[in-house]
């Protein structure tokens, strides 16, 4: 057999995704446009799909840019019966695209907004949670992990971003803050015995951890 070409199986997992809102497409073409990383259509499609699973009610996004992981993550709320997924970004321009979208697709009351540093609105944030997604910039994911930890329950699932950070993992002079970070992650989580983990490498590269 022929060695799989990645971005061939990259775009055989999108052509599965189901048809689109179009306020996710205009998000999607946003994102092409203007160069802007968002977790994409099979990612989206799969956290929406994670939420289904574990039934959740309350999710936390650790870094949420214009909204388009919370849309699909409010996608699943309104089948599970409602609930809240906590939208953190600094930027006031990125808060303000995810809301006007957000509303758009009807999300409104299932959405919480917090423009300030992600980690430590968690910190602050009642718990626990269903799930906690974590996409901030790669050199803090480690200082996140007990606080994530912490506020997620029993039963709940940490999903995580860019975990093959773009072939850059596999580069051993690459020592710069980011890689180092999401290396020290990925020691930190798949040698904790609290955590079930799994890496799928779709897109670039999504860790899904149960915490027991």
């Amino acid at each position: 057999m022929s060695e799989l070409d990645y971005q061939t199986v990259q775009d055989y997992l999108v052509s599965l995704v189901p048809p689109r809102e179009a306020e996710l497409l205009e998000m999607e073409a946003y994102a092409e446009k203007n160069d802007f990383p968002i977790i994409g259509p099979a990612c989206g499609y799969y956290c929406y799909q994670l939420a289904r699973m574990v039934n959740a009610k309350s999710i936390f996004e650790l870094g949420s840019g214009y909204g388009y992981s919370t849309a699909w993550f409010a996608k699943a709320l309104v089948e599970t019966g409602g609930g809240v997924v906590h939208h953190t970004v600094w930027d006031e321009e990125l808060s303000n695209r995810a809301r006007r979208h957000l509303v758009k697709m009807g999300f409104a009351d299932l959405v919480q907004f917090h423009m300030a540093e992600a980690v430590e609105t968690l910190r602050q944030t009642d718990g626990p949670f269903d799930i906690i997604f974590n996409d901030i910039d790669k050199h803090a994911y480690p200082e996140s992990l007990p606080v994530i930890k912490e506020k997620l329950r029993s039963g709940g699932l940490l999903i995580i971003d860019n975990m093959l950070w773009h072939g850059r993992i596999f580069d051993k002079k690459d020592v710069s803050p980011a890689t180092l970070g999401v290396h020290e992650f990925t020691k930190q989580i798949t040698s904790d015995s609290d955590w079930i983990v799994s890496l799928t490498p779709m897109r670039d590269g999504m860790i899904v951890a149960y915490k027991r």
